[in-house]
């Protein structure tokens, strides 16, 4: 069998991209390796959101070509968003076989026979009905107890400065009923945590079915199987959806509810429909309903025209929203977007630093203040495995998403336990079994 090597960079769904490739691949007679210096096919699974991710990708492919010319016949291919984007540069590098963009992964063995030095293949043809609904992923988790499931592909928000709606195409929802069966797939075969995910899951639709009744169709799978999702958008996140959460306790008290600024000029600029108040208004609603939910968000600092009123706009948004973590970036131009189209990236990179820096700062004292709260709380956590720094003890993650680490040597990968918060850092929970 041909041995198949795949590094996967960028958000979840591009993980879960991955485990189907390997799944489509297995079915044509491939293997899959995590030794490059074994693999026939090397391959890359990529992100475009930001410049760095990209140029993180040409280092890559340069390394992917030491193998190609130390072996005769090793292929390499570039997947997913990049191979979108930046087709035309991928293939007059010389250094690539294969493009496939996200929609095309079915052709990827086909592709794979016929590429050859100097006889490139590609296909990045986008689709409206591709959705993977019928294949059963080669989960790459490696401890087995949280798997991804897409429910949706695409994007239809066009936010002026994201190229996700021009490198994975118009958004569509998947077959419910493949989403349980996968739900149902997982849990038999020893699954405890399945993670949602969408570019927009809240504007999840088929048939008669919206987001609020997927979950609660998932959750009914087993109140043993904890449900997460990502990604929402505050302007389709509905009460229904807070309450639905709220009736189920194994929906996990999480949401991600990206904000990127907190000044209503710069939202408008990019193009996020909503304001700063409907915003308010969607934690306060999510607060009420689920007074325990954790908020986690995005934030871009020094977007177009973004003046120094525009960035105390959103750190006062941050300090009177105390989200718990938050993923935080300065401003990169996308090429083809409406914001480089129309906007000048007119904030110095010394200034977009500034803010950035100022943001972080912020955030991190938020993130303590957040966990320092939850000090004496006990909480029934998911173990994943023992924790990074010491093998003497465990790591999982409460209801809320918080980290937690705690001294364990009788539990093990897929447990539930209880755990009392003794300490913490801004990042993780300590904690001592209850």
């Amino acid at each position: 069998m041909k041995k198949v090597y795949i590094e996967t960079y960028g958000c979840q769904m591009n993980v879960n991209d991955t485990e189907v490739v390997f799944a489509i691949l297995a079915g044509h007679g491939y293997a899959r390796t995590e030794d490059i210096t074994e693999a026939d096919v090397i391959m890359a699974n990529t992100c475009s959101v930001r410049d760095n991710a990209e140029q993180r990708i040409w280092g890559r492919i340069d390394q992917f070509n030491i193998q190609r010319k130390a072996r005769q016949g090793v292929i390499v291919g570039i997947l997913g968003c990049m191979a979108e984007r930046l087709k035309e540069a991928l293939l007059e590098s010389g250094k690539v076989d294969v493009v496939a963009g996200p929609d095309a992964y079915r052709s990827l063995p086909a592709l794979l026979e016929a590429a050859a030095p100097g006889k490139p293949q590609i296909d990045v043809l986008l689709s409206r009905e591709e959705t993977y609904g019928d294949i059963a992923p080669v989960r790459t988790d490696s401890n087995g107890v949280s798997a991804f499931i897409s429910i949706m592909r695409g994007c239809n928000n066009v936010c002026s400065y994201c190229v996700v709606p021009f490198t994975r195409g118009a958004e569509r929802s998947r077959d419910y009923h493949s989403i349980v069966r996968e739900a149902c797939d997982c849990f038999e075969k020893g699954y405890k945590e399945v993670t949602l995910l969408g570019q927009n899951v809240d504007s999840y639709s088929y048939e008669d079915v919206n987001f609020a009744g997927l979950l609660a169709m998932v959750a009914q799978v087993s109140p043993e199987l904890r449900v997460r999702f990502s990604t929402s958008n505050p302007q389709d996140i509905s009460d229904e959806v807070i309450y639905t959460m709220s009736c189920y306790d194994n929906i996990c008290r999480h949401i991600h509810l990206p904000v990127q600024s907190g000044s209503n000029r710069i939202l408008e600029k990019m193009r996020r429909r909503y304001t700063r108040e409907w915003y308010m208004d969607r934690v306060r609603k999510i607060r009420s309903v689920m007074p325990d939910c954790g908020l986690t968000t995005d934030v871009i600092a020094g977007f177009c025209s973004e003046t120094e009123e525009d960035h105390q706009q959103t750190l006062s948004l941050f300090e009177k929203v105390g989200f718990d973590t938050a993923f935080m970036f300065y401003y990169s131009e996308r090429p083809g977007t409406l914001a480089a189209r129309k906007y000048p990236d007119d904030v110095p990179l010394d200034v977009k630093t500034k803010r950035l820096n100022e943001i972080i700062e912020l955030q991190g004292r938020m993130s303590l203040k957040s966990y320092r709260a939850d000090i004496g709380k006990t909480f029934r956590v998911l173990v994943e495995g023992p924790s990074k720094k010491s093998a003497s003890e465990l790591c999982g993650r409460a209801s809320n998403n918080k980290m937690c680490v705690w001294p364990d040597s009788v539990h093990k990968a897929g447990d539930y336990v209880d755990v009392v918060v003794t300490d913490c850092t801004s990042a993780t929970l300590i904690c001592k079994l209850k």
